[in-house]
């Protein structure tokens, strides 16, 4: 049976506060827990002190409660005994000051050397040409260049003071505008430049039926000038400066790339689905498992504070101690001293 004050506070979230339905239902689960560990520690749910919230929250956490799943449960706990006080009915909030375990911070998922090698070497013979083209260069830039995916798809196909980005394809740079409206150059590789060019060479030619009539009427339009008074036809065609178009001439949307790529990497062969930024992890960790130069790779990703960096040297240790347990006799000695 409910506690009746927490009956209370959940007909006046539902109603008053007209929280959603599963808002509700969670506020319940948690309430419900709360007033059962009162009840075994044999006080009122009144009668809660923060001693008796630190000894659940350490229960929960040795009982494999995560760091977020008991914040949230805390965030309830916490309201409710708000109400309490805005009631009259606690002189303090018990849970106020009550703070769970730092979260560890969940490494940066990225693909192995061979993985990130073979999803760019891939060449998918069996779908559309013009298709390929652009996802190919897409992956190059992305896994070439460490470029987000918001840079990625604001590439202009030239360079202009309105571009929020460009390829200069002679220097091999791409020219990016990354977070904080900051503009940085980044080198790409041999192979990005002939994967955008390849795209390049095709960019218009798979473009959608309406698409071309339009951009062919416009060209004939402005071969031959209209007469004076005469009326011109029809919506002018405008063309997308963007690099990275859709069927429809569009500038590509990031949604589209997100699953482009997922569908290219499974049918690559690997054996998860690939995100963008994934590419751009792979990138860095790759870079300082051969240069170890953080302060290089921090320029090249465009962050601002080496601590953002920091996180893929991390990531690299955690390559190697697999790479340890995995070779090392010695990692894999057993309680009794024997291999």
């Amino acid at each position: 049976m409910t506690d009746p004050l927490v009956q209370r506070y959940l007909d006046h979230v539902r109603f008053e506060k007209r929280l959603a339905e599963r808002t509700v239902t969670l506020y319940t689960l948690d309430l419900e827990k709360l007033a059962r560990n009162a009840t075994l520690a044999g006080v009122d749910v009144q009668q809660v002190q923060p001693s008796h919230i630190r000894r659940w929250v350490a229960q929960m956490h040795s009982g494999g409660r995560s760091a977020r799943g008991m914040a949230l449960i805390l965030s309830g706990w916490r309201g409710f005994y708000a109400w309490l006080g805005r009631e009259g009915l606690v002189a303090s909030n018990p849970v106020v000051d009550v703070r769970t375990p730092k979260a560890g911070k969940p490494l940066p998922k990225a693909l192995a050397v061979d993985e990130a090698v073979q999803l760019a070497s891939f060449k998918n013979e069996s779908t559309d040409p013009w298709l390929e083209a652009r996802d190919a260069a897409l992956v190059e830039l992305l896994y070439g260049g460490g470029l987000r995916l918001a840079e990625v798809t604001g590439l202009d196909v030239l360079a202009s003071n309105s571009a929020r980005g460009w390829v200069d394809l002679q220097a091999g740079e791409a020219h990016v505008l990354g977070k904080g409206n900051k503009r940085r150059i980044v080198p790409v590789g041999s192979q990005a430049v002939l994967a955008v060019q390849a795209w390049l060479a095709v960019r218009d030619q798979g473009l959608d039926q309406a698409v071309q009539t339009a951009q062919a009427a416009q060209a004939a339009q402005a071969a031959e000038p209209a007469s004076p008074g005469q009326a011109t036809a029809g919506a002018a065609f405008v063309p997308q400066p963007a690099l990275f178009i859709g069927r429809n001439g569009t500038r590509l949307a990031a949604q589209s790339v997100w699953k482009r790529l997922r569908a290219r990497s499974l049918q690559a062969g690997l054996a998860h689905p690939v995100h963008p930024h994934m590419l751009r992890h792979s990138f860095a960790s790759h870079l300082l498992q051969s240069s170890s130069d953080l302060r290089g790779v921090q320029e090249l990703l465009g962050h601002a504070n080496i601590s953002t960096t920091q996180i893929y040297t991390r990531l690299d240790f955690g390559h190697l101690t697999k790479a340890y347990d995995a070779a090392h006799p010695r990692a894999r000695l057993k309680p009794g001293g024997s291999t």
